[in-house]
Formats: C-alpha cells, sequence, structure tokens
C-alpha cells in the first residue's frame, strides 16, 4: 500500500464494490392495468440500502504478514463483491473507505451517520482504535474477518455483549453477501408500511411499540376506500388477470368464473392501494369485520402480491405480517402463513392455510404448481391451492412481540393432498424434538415459513435489534 493511500486518500471503490446493477434481486412488479414502482429488492420499494463498508487495516503489520499490500488485499474483496454484484443489487455503499487512523473515521463521519448500517472487513493486526471509533456511532454493525486477519477476534464476542455488532469469521468470502442481510432487514422494516382493512380500531400500544422499535408504518383502511378501490379496476383488467390465473392453473376445481374475476378485481384494487400509499403490505380482517364485506375474498390477491415481491397477509394478523417482512428481508423470499397440526409418528409439524404463495423462491423463481379450489372450511371463495418443493429445507417463525422471536427449523417431507385442514399444505420433519415443539407450543396458531434454513440470518437480525430468539423444538 503507497504511503499517500495510507495517510491521505479517501478511496472511493464504488466502481468495483459497490456497483449497482438490476440483477437478480431487483424486480419490476408485474400490473396488468399499468405498471407497478420499482421494488428495489423483494419486500422494498423506496430507497436502496445505505451501507458504509470500511476496511480496517495498517500498513507493513505483524499479522497476517508484514508484507501484505494492501492494495492488493483490497482488491480480492473488491473482486468479490463485483462478482456477487446481484446480490448487492439494492445497496449503496455510502463509503468504501480503508480506514487505518482514527483520523480517517473523523473524515468519513458523515458517511457513517448517513449510513442504515457498517460493514467492517477486519485486514490487519493493530486495529483497535478504529474499531472502537467506529463502534462509537452505535450503528448496527457487521464485522467480517478472515482467518489470519489479526489478534483482534478473540474481543470479538466482547464487543458482541455491548454493542450493536454481529460478527462473521469466515474465509468464504461470499459470506459477504451474508453480511449485508441484516443491515437491509433494518431498512426495509423502516420503509415499510403496512395497510390493513378492518372496521376494528387498531391496537395503540402495539402500533406504538413496532414504530419505535423497528420504524415500519401501520395504517388503517376502511372498507369504503377498499371498494371505492375495486370499483376503479375496469372490468377488462380484471378479466384479462383472472383468464391469466385461470391459465396458469393446473385446473380449476369449484370456483365459477364470476368468483374468480371479483377476486381478481380485488387483488388489482390491493394493488392500486398500495401504490397510493407507497406501502409494502397489506392485509384485511377477513375473518372479522371484513367477512362478506369485500366484493371477495382477498386470497388471490394476496398470494398474488407474494409472488411479486410485496406481502398480502391473511386475518390482520400483525405478529405474522412483521415476521413475513423480517423473513423477507433477510432471505428474498415470499412467507407461508399457516395453522399447523402435529404428526408425531412422523416428527413432524403439518402447516395448511387456504392462501399459498406459488413463488416460494422470490419474484424471479419458478412458480410452483396450482389450483384454484375454495377456501377449505368456508367452501366459498377463490383460492390457490399451492403445491411445493419436497426436500425443501425450511423456517418457521413468529415474532411474540417487538422483543421476542420463536422459530424453529425443518425440511418438506411431503405436500398432502387431502380434503381436511387447510388447502395448502406441507408435512415438515422438525429438526430437534417435534414432541418437545408441541409441548413448548404458545401464542397462537400462526407461523410464518419461507424456503430455507436462514437461522443464522435471523440470529444476526434479532442480534443487532436486541431480540431473544428462542429455538421451540
Amino acid at each position: 500500500m503507497s504511503e499517500s493511500l495510507n495517510r491521505r486518500n479517501f478511496i472511493q471503490l464504488s466502481a468495483a464494490g459497490g456497483a449497482l446493477f438490476l440483477g437478480a434481486s431487483t424486480i419490476l412488479a408485474h400490473r396488468a392495468h399499468g405498471g407497478s414502482p420499482l421494488l428495489v429488492s423483494p419486500g422494498c420499494r423506496s430507497s436502496k440500502v445505505k451501507i458504509a463498508k470500511i476496511y480496517l487495516g495498517k500498513a507493513k503489520p505483524h499479522w497476517p504478514t508484514p508484507t501484505l499490500d494492501l492494495n492488493e488485499e483490497i482488491a480480492k474483496y473488491e473482486a468479490e463483491f463485483t462478482r456477487l454484484r446481484d446480490d448487492f443489487a439494492d445497496v449503496d455503499f455510502v463509503a468504501s473507505q480503508l480506514v487505518d487512523s482514527v483520523d480517517r473515521v473523523k473524515e468519513i463521519a458523515p458517511k457513517i451517520q448517513e449510513a442504515d448500517g457498517i460493514l467492517l472487513i477486519h485486514l490487519t493486526i493493530g486495529i483497535s482504535a478504529e474499531l472502537q471509533a467506529v463502534m462509537d456511532f452505535k450503528k448496527p454493525t457487521v464485522l467480517f474477518a478472515a482467518p489470519y486477519s489479526g489478534h483482534e477476534w478473540v474481543g470479538f464476542g466482547q464487543w458482541e455483549k455491548k454493542a450493536p455488532v454481529t460478527c462473521l469469521l469466515t474465509s468464504d468470502l461470499s459470506q459477504l453477501a451474508a453480511a449485508v442481510r441484516p443491515l437491509r432487514a433494518i431498512h426495509h422494516l423502516r420503509e415499510a408500511r403496512l395497510l390493513n382493512i378492518t372496521a376494528r380500531e387498531m391496537p395503540a400500544d402495539y402500533l406504538a411499540a413496532i414504530k419505535e422499535k423497528f420504524g415500519t408504518d401501520m395504517i388503517q383502511i376502511t372498507r369504503e376506500r377498499a371498494l371505492q378501490a375495486y370499483e376503479s379496476i375496469s372490468d377488462a383488467d380484471a378479466k384479462a388477470e383472472a383468464q391469466k390465473l385461470i391459465a396458469e392453473a393446473d385446473r380449476v376445481v369449484e370456483p365459477g368464473e364470476d368468483e374468480i374475476f371479483r377476486s381478481c378485481k380485488l387483488a388489482l384494487a390491493f394493488e392500486k392501494l398500495m401504490n397510493e400509499e407507497n406501502a409494502t403490505v397489506i392485509t384485511a380482517d377477513c375473518y372479522g369485520t371484513m367477512y362478506r364485506n369485500l366484493p371477495a375474498f382477498p386470497c388471490i390477491g394476496f398470494t398474488r402480491l407474494n409472488d411479486m415481491g410485496l406481502a398480502g397477509i391473511c386475518e390482520s394478523d400483525l405478529a405474522s405480517a412483521m415476521t413475513f417482512m423480517i423473513m423477507q428481508a433477510l432471505s428474498g423470499k415470499p412467507g407461508f402463513i399457516s395453522d399447523p397440526t402435529m404428526d408425531l409418528s412422523l416428527d413432524a409439524a403439518i402447516l395448511a392455510h387456504c392462501l399459498g404463495s406459488t413463488k416460494m423462491d422470490g419474484p424471479r423463481g419458478a412458480r410452483a404448481p396450482y389450483r384454484i379450489r375454495t377456501i377449505m372450511e368456508r367452501q366459498e371463495g377463490a383460492v390457490m391451492q399451492v403445491f411445493m418443493r419436497k426436500g425443501e429445507k425450511v423456517t418457521q417463525a413468529i415474532l411474540t412481540n417487538p422483543n421476542r422471536l420463536l422459530y424453529f427449523t425443518g425440511e418438506i417431507i411431503d405436500t398432502p393432498d387431502t380434503d381436511r385442514g387447510c388447502r395448502t399444505k406441507i408435512t415438515v420433519k422438525v429438526d430437534g424434538d417435534a414432541e418437545k415443539l408441541w409441548k413448548n407450543w404458545s401464542h397462537g396458531l400462526h407461523r410464518v415459513t419461507c424456503y430455507g434454513n436462514i437461522t443464522k440470518d435471523l440470529q444476526r437480525f434479532c442480534h443487532l435489534k436486541n431480540i431473544e430468539m428462542i429455538d421451540e423444538a
């Protein structure tokens, strides 16, 4: 590393590591009647997550070696950011800076203050003072340290106990993508807006606690406004949406064409409401004050939004909505809200609901097969019975309050097709003890499932947000 770079240069490496491509994590939401705003990434439609990327290193260090070339070391990391550019397509690296002194931290203080969070990359020994200076900003921070970076790792565990910092100690540079996930989730939740179509008074204490903890807004939408949005959708657009839905289905079992038409017209109305409010999530009190008070059941509309990278949530369940948002922000994939039942002969939980998402791999993923059915327990309405993928690892969770998250993991071993329970079902062989799971069960039925074991991502997010995380199994 040259002296000029060590002493003076405020290096902006965004051309390599922070290049912003409209890659796999950036999607344009489909809309049959005019086009939705660009989704920055699944679950976020407002702005990119701002991250201050800081390299911590000294010239001619004892560790990892006095011959270390800091330019080459940084270039190695920047090449990895370029290779993983799709994973950073929604990231704006507001700083990309070598820090070799406390004065250098002071120079970039405005950029750090602007950022949603900080990504620290440990390069050499001798950076304790600089680390402390960055930690003094009390920003959510992820510290990435490959082997041989320096001996400071012995104190990282203590840093995690006293500061909003989580650490990745690994030689796998592809984990840089994982490092930004909790910061992305923090950003998404702060920008999220949830619309709740209900005549019930929303719980003021809960809304205030969620706003204080995460920054998320939750807004009540009246039946009258929902009906106005419905009436504003042209029959031609609704018919086109219904024809597309039917054409892509394996088959239509019970619902008639009019039921599907009204469901699709309501689906387009949901999207209109969300565009008007710049919202990312919508729910409805479908088994309460909105039961038979809307032109159709909301299930098809919610599935459509989930497949687009937004979120449609059952039954005005605000806790499930928050859980869905967290998991979607971490994984880029939608959730499946379910009413579980147990089968200990298989060490399994059967997760069932009539609302199933067809793009559980995310908006750019393949569509799962589906049939158009009635709601099982009501024998009315129209829903999509989705057949998810066997053999897929999954994570189930529920944010029971702003400071506590329950979860368990498992594997899909079956997708039952039986006229019992709700339409869409997955049998999940539980990791751990299925009997312990049901004996420990609390906080009602609903759990939110997403593809993949995202335990590590949840742990990092929960640590940064001071949320207790409990494995139910």
